[in-house]
């Protein structure tokens, strides 16, 4: 047996895919061992569509991914990991399967050969009788039609296949014979192949968001349960893996229900998920887990080092923009109204006609509320609160529908004991994609004021947090979910941790940068100043970064706005001159020297909120994880962006020279500054627990107090700076001071010895770098 503590003291998160194996990350063990990481965190591992980077598209439940290094490589993994007393923690994706290519997956393979009559029809969420019997399948590219682009193929076992291109499916026993019409065998499919633009408004089957090639499972049947968890139940019945992180629970019919499943059939073990939680917002209190992947955290901390004086300067760069608040009332109307019409669709479809509404009528109040609602959705009896928050806001925005709304909250939101009907199970389920959509993949492409703050789980309209109102909601989270992970940057951030601590900086300079964009889009036009403004703070955030990099991000985050392009309907016109633009960056030198001043200008004050925000993360109360690679500068955007290789030799290399006695490392170097934070916090955590158990506010005083957080946490105590540039141009720390009790403290990250008479002062703290990490080293 080994010995390993039972909920892990941090994490390193790792994508495994066919070009980085388990193997692979067996053979890293020995260096995130010396980094000081307790578990390692894996992306999904069960075998996924071929070629499948990020592994979430799941086509067969019953095993490891060959190509991700099969069980072999689990077992190898395991085995290293347990024997450096390490953990794992394995992502799993409950919600959906991948189904792009059907011949992979034996469940849904089976689901369109038989129809209703398959074992699987009751795996997937498919409404029938909106198909008249029939799954629609939106694959028809436009112009085509299924008479003319389908042929009619034996398959390998004498029956027969319909393909489309590259797409082939299968077909029912007795439906076919050499020498039928392709379009008539089509006819009598238990699937319906239409054209890609349908599914949006008519398909049957339930999505991950606005995926068609992800559908949704349901798990909350039981042999559905057990059947797609009986790989994941073997790794616990063998001791290989260790916890659990639970992709997109918002999803499930009943979270609740499936992670007491989950508790039984891991034994107890330690389990999070990742559930988005809106500012306020707390996790059911029946959920058995120990909290979510951590994007509150994020959210918290990157406030910290916005100065909330550049809010009204930065609000003002584009004229007329819309509040956040009606602006994500609008986005996520669009998106009920378009991408997820058909979820709409099928919840009205629901509503009983004894109710008296008409289906138009029901459809739009449905479309309402949903767009009205102020979390990704509640887990009835918990949260009715936000339902009925919902219920207002759509009668104000919508009096003319004030009858129809009235009419469908109590079917939305069963009183009482009363159990909840499908109706208002679906629409939990429905609200949470609108959210996400809406917000995460539209308003926070539109919203630019600040984009270091447009960020998963975060509040855009939140700008900044001030110390006292930190320090209240880290000493709430030691109290509440003491055991729930914290990040800064994870595979879904639209920008990486010191990307944000560099854009943040512009809410120091925000005058600045007021005047620059204006007159930088007049000599480089991109012809959308909401646009522009998202996307020249990408560029000088992430700046140097490759011009193919930098084309790639643009496409996307323009495409995502939807605004000017989009990615049914592209404007051809503009995104040709949103990509001039981008080349001028790099080919016309007067432009290149002005995005690069603008990057250089705020790059050192941005190192200094990366070290800082780093070591709060790492040592606030939760458990700290490390994205892969960012223990060296990471200046990242938005997937696939965030995913590329990481050069894991260079920092093992630099992690011995650490080790072996090498000098400090500058600030300004190639982030082995950050290696030397990173590894000398995650070893106190784990060699030290005791240090970590409680939480308080170090009180500062002094005439630039506001630049100095700290906080104690049983012994391990955290000073850092925030507001760097404002900080310098005050002329520096004077008698700023932590007002800690007398004796000696050790900074773990220097190794520096620092003597406090009751005050400790600022400019010796920080002599060599933004953030320290201490210890009483007398008592």
């Amino acid at each position: 047996m080994h010995s390993l503590n039972k909920t892990p003291v941090s994490t390193y998160r790792l994508q495994i895919r066919p070009s980085f194996t388990l193997h692979d990350a067996a053979d890293l063990v020995p260096y995130l061992r010396d980094l000081g990481v307790d578990w390692l965190y894996l992306s999904p591992i069960l075998t996924a569509e071929k070629g499948s980077d990020h592994g979430y598209d799941v086509v067969d439940p019953t095993s490891v991914d060959p190509d991700r290094g099969g069980r072999e490589g689990l077992v190898r993994l395991s085995t290293a990991a347990h024997a450096a007393g390490m953990g794992l923690l394995v992502d799993i994706v409950p919600n959906h399967m991948g189904v792009a290519t059907p011949r992979a997956n034996s469940w849904w393979w089976s689901l369109l050969r038989e129809g209703r009559a398959s074992r699987y029809a009751e795996a997937f969420d498919v409404d029938w009788d909106a198909g008249r019997g029939r799954l629609r399948l939106p694959v028809l590219g436009d112009g085509d039609s299924e008479e003319s682009s389908l042929r009619l193929v034996r398959d390998d076992d004498g029956g027969f296949e319909l393909h489309y291109f590259d797409h082939a499916f299968p077909v029912a026993p007795g439906t076919a014979a050499d020498g039928d019409d392709p379009a008539a065998v089509h006819a009598r499919q238990h699937y319906e192949l239409v054209n890609w633009r349908r599914a949006d408004a008519e398909l049957n089957y339930r999505r991950f968001f606005g995926v068609n090639s992800l559908a949704g499972l349901r798990v909350e049947v039981d042999w559905v349960f057990d059947e797609a968890h009986a790989e994941v139940r073997s790794w616990f019945e063998d001791g290989l893996v260790d916890g659990l992180r639970i992709d997109h629970p918002d999803g499930l019919a009943d979270p609740a229900g499936y992670l007491r499943r989950l508790h039984e059939l891991t034994g107890g073990a330690y389990v999070l998920v990742e559930k988005i939680l809106e500012p306020g917002e707390k996790l059911p209190p029946d959920w058995a887990c120990a909290g979510t992947t951590g994007y509150d955290a994020l959210a918290d901390v990157d406030r910290l080092f916005v100065d909330p004086r550049g809010r009204e300067a930065l609000s003002d760069v584009v004229p007329g923009d819309d509040s956040y608040r009606q602006m994500i009332h609008d986005t996520k109307r669009a998106i009920a109204d378009g991408l997820l019409h058909s979820e709409v669709q099928r919840l009205t479809r629901l509503v009983p006609a004894d109710a008296g509404l008409d289906p138009s009528s029901a459809a739009d109040a449905l479309a309402e509320i949903l767009s009205c609602f102020p979390v990704y959705r509640s887990y009835l009896p918990h949260g009715r609160e936000y339902l009925d928050q919902a219920v207002i806001a759509a009668r104000v925005h919508r009096p003319d529908l004030a009858e129809a709304i009235t009419v469908l909250h109590p079917l939305l939101g069963p009183a009482g004991d009363a159990a909840a009907t499908e109706l208002a199970v679906r629409f939990q389920q429905t609200s949470g994609m609108v959210m996400a959509k809406g917000v995460e993949d539209t308003a926070f492409y539109r919203y630019t004021r600040l984009t270091s703050l447009n960020e998963v789980g975060a509040d855009p309209s939140e700008f900044a947090v001030e110390p006292f109102e930190l320090h209240t909601r880290f000493a709430v989270r030691q109290l509440e979910l003491p055991d729930s992970m914290t990040t800064l940057s994870t595979h879904d951030t639209k920008r990486s941790e010191d990307t944000r601590a560099r854009i943040s900086v512009l809410s120091e300079a925000a005058e600045a940068w007021a005047e620059f964009l204006p007159r930088f889009e007049s000599k480089v036009p991109v012809e959308d100043l909401a646009f522009a403004d998202l996307l020249w703070q990408a560029a000088i955030g992430a700046w140097p970064l490759s011009r193919e990099r930098a084309h790639a991000y643009a496409e996307k985050a323009a495409r995502e706005a939807g605004n000017s392009t989009s990615w049914t309907d592209p404007n051809t016109g503009f995104e040709e001159g949103m990509h001039a633009a981008i080349d001028q960056a790099f080919d016309d030198p007067a432009v290149n020297e002005a995005v690069s001043a603008m990057a250089a200008g705020l790059a050192p004050a941005g190192r200094s909120n990366s070290l800082a925000a780093k070591l709060v993360q790492l040592t606030m109360p939760g458990v700290p994880d490390v994205y892969q690679g960012t223990e060296f500068w990471d200046y990242s955007l938005v997937d696939p962006d965030n995913r590329r290789p990481v050069d894991f030799a260079a920092r093992a290399a630099a992690l011995a020279e650490l080790d072996a006695g090498a000098a400090l490392p500058p600030v300004e170097a190639d982030g082995r500054a950050k290696l030397l934070l990173v590894s000398r916090a995650l070893r106190l955590r784990r060699g030290r627990p005791e240090l970590f158990t409680g939480y308080e506010a170090v009180a500062v005083e002094g005439e630039d107090e506001q630049h100095l957080f700290g906080f104690d946490r049983g012994g391990a105590i955290t000073l850092v700076t925030r507001l760097p540039l404002g900080l310098a141009e005050g002329g520096g720390w004077h008698d700023t001071a932590a007002l800690l009790a007398p004796g000696s403290y050790r900074d773990v990250v220097t190794g520096r010895l620092l003597e406090s008479d009751g005050r400790l002062y600022a400019r010796e703290v920080f002599a060599v770098y933004p953030a320290a990490l201490l210890v009483r080293e007398d008592a």
